[in-house]
């Protein structure tokens, strides 16, 4: 039983400072979490038990499917990490050293301990299948924490891995977790859409993210009347279809007009519909939009070794650059945009008037040139004719100029349409709960995690992988279950089954609500005891509501009438119960979920 007498629980009336969202708000206010550092939480007594509720949760499902649970330590040694490419790769990763100057990391991820624990005790394709799980403290040096437990630097996660001797086995792992996932975040009240997504440094030929719905999420995501649904990052442009040659050749021929102070996408457009009404490809009106106008911008990537190279990217001039796209378009390469000085050093670039003319691998420039996939054979564009107030007009693709390859790095907008025909796309905003990955064969090439098939040839093992944000799922409960009074837990994941309050100064209240609580602990339930004698009922209620049991009995004024109260935290229902017959009702409660 938790006696709020002698509990280590205090709760706050006003809301911590440097709180931005609701879930960060309540579970300090209810002593649930305290801040230790940015991005670093202490998990006091009352948030313990939530965390560990969670836990189970996601533990039963993973056994569920034969998952067999290990632990790994958190800090790790760098040479599997420098074998596997990301001891420099890896972004936000934590570094340290020893007394004799031995490298070692905090894990962010353990894709190289599960492979190299399987290296070393399995030989056989008969020992395969097998999948691992752990529950383990992960660290990222996020650049900026905030909103509590959403975005961390230390936060736990459920990683696991599933170990194949082939593909067909592979596909079967990855849609045993894809169904424990579902199960688990519906057991935690959490609905989410599962999203195409895209697999960055993971790596691996299939990966999907369950997303929660809300609008303080960080992530965006599109869906389709249609069923289709992906992470803005993983979206594939619907292009359109490219002209024949003949088609080609019959188009207009490219023309370099005289611009004037056109260079922006809007002055250009606006010198456009002035200087050549009724000429621009809108059918009905002969109007220029900001879409025929290539916008060109420019980048410097720097990739993990130092190495630096300038990229140019062309896209419709109605559209800008996704940071998040392009970040997963050009890892692990960081990219920057073009500073005055990289223009110096680069003088075929025009600033203001870029266009194609001179770029590409195979020019004297050497420049890489990737167009967004809307850019297809037969379409016709204006763009910089490389030199001031002059562009040109007409210029089409396939046969005025071609690039070295396509870039997804464009926004995606409301309406656009889906790349499986499914209807147009609709944004909304989410929070990332899980994400699971096909790996395939990338981590156990790179540390040799071989056995011998069925005809004794040494196979290489093929790998998926699957991860729950534990901490942050609390967070997104507390998000969606609270209300203007406090957190409203979900009893799966709530701290007890039934908070008992004392109201009143009489000692038979007191000893009521003792027998009470006693006899639903006898019964099995976890109890919340507010035993706290010279609180008044007021500030009792207070702190129920903010701490959100779904379940609680007052007993009060009202015994004196036969009567205790039993009070549910989602509806607001009160319902006077005999004191008798209290138990067995808020047994059946609780029982009935």
């Amino acid at each position: 039983m938790i006696r709020l007498s002698s509990s280590f629980v205090r709760t706050l009336r006003e809301d911590p400072a440097d709180a931005e969202v609701a879930s960060h708000k309540l579970l300090v206010r209810a002593g649930y979490i305290r801040r230790s550092a940015p991005g670093v939480y202490t998990w006091l007594p009352l948030g313990l038990k939530v965390l560990r509720k969670v836990e189970q949760i996601v533990r039963e499902e993973q056994d569920a499917i034969g998952g067999q649970e290990v632990l790994f330590s958190a800090l790790q040694p760098r040479e599997p990490y420098e074998t596997t490419g990301r001891w420099g790769d890896f972004p936000g990763m934590f570094r340290l050293q020893d007394r004799k100057q031995d490298d070692y990391l905090l894990a962010p991820t353990h894709e190289e301990m599960f492979t190299l624990a399987v290296k070393d005790l399995f030989s056989s394709y008969k020992d395969l299948p097998t999948m691992l799980y752990q529950i383990q403290t992960k660290f990222r040096d996020e650049p900026r924490p905030r909103a509590g437990l959403l975005r961390t630097r230390e936060f736990v996660m459920k990683d696991a891995y599933s170990f194949d001797i082939d593909d067909a086995g592979l596909d079967a792992s990855y849609e045993r977790q894809r169904k424990a996932y579902q199960r688990t975040f519906e057991r935690l009240g959490l609905p989410t859409v599962i999203c195409q997504a895209d697999a960055g440094a993971m790596g691996g030929s299939r990966s999907e993210e369950f997303l929660h719905p809300t609008e303080v999420g960080e992530d965006t995501f599109v869906v389709s009347d249609g069923g289709y649904s992906a992470n803005v990052e993983a979206v594939i442009t619907a292009a359109p279809a490219p002209l024949e040659q003949a088609e080609i050749d019959a188009l207009p021929p490219m023309h370099v007009e005289d611009t004037p102070g056109a260079s922006t996408i809007a002055k250009l457009t606006e010198f456009s519909n002035r200087a050549f009404p009724g000429q621009g490809p809108v059918t009905e009106t002969g109007e220029w939009t900001r879409y025929e106008m290539l916008k060109h911008l420019v980048y410097m990537l720097t990739y993990p070794d130092g190495t630096k190279e300038p990229v140019v990217l062309a896209l419709p001039g109605d559209r800008e650059v996704d940071p998040k796209r392009l970040e997963a378009a050009l890892a692990p390469a960081v990219a920057e945009p073009f500073t005055d000085a990289d223009f110096a050093a680069h003088p075929v670039l025009a600033k203001g008037y870029i266009g194609p003319e001179g770029l590409g691998l195979e020019s004297a420039s050497g420049i890489r040139y990737l167009v967004d996939p809307r850019v297809v054979p037969g379409t016709s564009w204006v763009a910089g004719a490389g030199a001031q107030d002059k562009h040109v007009y007409d210029l089409v693709y396939g046969r005025d100029f071609t690039a070295d390859g396509t870039i997804e790095a464009a926004e995606v907008h409301d309406g656009d349409p889906a790349p499986d025909g499914s209807g147009p796309l609709r944004l909304t905003r989410g929070m990332e709960m899980g994400h699971i990955f096909a790996l395939g064969r990338k981590y156990a090439e790179a540390l040799d995690l071989k056995v011998l098939d069925a005809n004794g040839k040494a196979a290489v093992v093929t790998m998926g992988s699957y991860g729950i944000g534990v901490t942050r799922a609390i967070a997104a409960i507390a998000e969606l279950h609270h209300d203007e009074k406090g957190l409203v837990w979900p009893r799966a994941v709530a701290p007890a089954d039934v908070h008992i309050m004392a109201t009143g100064k009489d000692a038979e209240i007191f000893e009521e609500a003792e027998r009470i609580a006693a006899a639903l602990e006898a019964q099995g339930l976890e109890v919340l005891y507010d035993d706290r004698p010279k609180v008044s009922p007021g500030v009792k209620f207070k702190d129920a509501e903010l701490l959100g049991l779904p379940t609680s009995v007052v007993v009060g004024r009202g015994l004196a009438s036969g009567v205790v109260e039993l009070r549910d935290r989602a509806t607001g229902q009160i319902e006077e119960v005999p004191p008798e017959q209290i138990v067995d009702r808020v047994t059946e409660v609780v029982r009935a979920g």
